[in-house]
């Protein structure tokens, strides 16, 4: 049968490895967005690359199968959130990289509520708590699309359904202060908010 294929990555690793800007901008992304890995940051920016580029092709071309192309390219867009509806193509290049990482599931999870930090909505979606219009979805990087945005739920098998649980109570504002307390009978102190 011979040697399985070998699968290319679906990204692009930056051409010089030890650049100030680069590195601290994406030390700034890992941290902002909570991700484990810079290739994510590279999988993301390689997706908005090959976007741009389509976008620059479809510009200089003008015979009728560029109009083609360029209005699925924007329906993909608008479907997947990233420009308005009555966006041209030359809007397609104005995209930042800020956008598509605010696509992300792990960011929709943590703006929604469902977490207390960026950190904590990838570990519940990679442990399958989130659903997707009713699907479980267990990829942080999933693209939200526009019509799924108000589709985001906790799974009702879910341990985290239960409004009771520990994970389930609001963060500590900063203003507020951690009280230690003793329960009698019990040498363990506890945290009380």
């Amino acid at each position: 049968m011979g040697d399985p294929k070998k699968q290319k990555n679906k990204y692009q690793t930056p051409s010089h490895p030890w650049q100030r800007s680069r590195l601290e901008n994406e030390t700034k992304l890992r941290n902002d967005y909570g991700l484990r890995r810079k290739d994510e940051i590279w999988k993301m920016q390689s997706l908005l690359r090959s976007f741009k580029q389509q976008a620059k092709k479809l510009i200089a071309r003008t015979d009728p199968q560029s109009e083609t192309e360029e209005k699925l390219l924007l329906q993909r867009l608008y479907k997947f959130g990233l420009i308005e509806k009555d966006s041209t193509p030359e809007s397609i290049l104005d995209l930042e990289e800020k956008k598509i990482f605010d696509r992300r599931l792990q960011s929709f999870v943590f703006r929604l509520g469902f977490a207390r930090s960026i950190k904590q909505a990838r570990q519940f979606i990679i442990h399958g708590h989130i659903l997707v219009n009713q699907k479980e979805v267990s990829v942080p990087s999933y693209i939200v699309k526009r019509n799924e945005e108000n589709n985001i739920r906790l799974a009702p098998n879910s341990s985290l359904s239960d409004p009771e649980h520990p994970e389930r109570k609001p963060a500590l504002t900063s203003g507020e202060k951690k009280v230690l307390t003793v329960k009698p009978g019990n040498s363990n102190p506890g945290v009380k908010a």
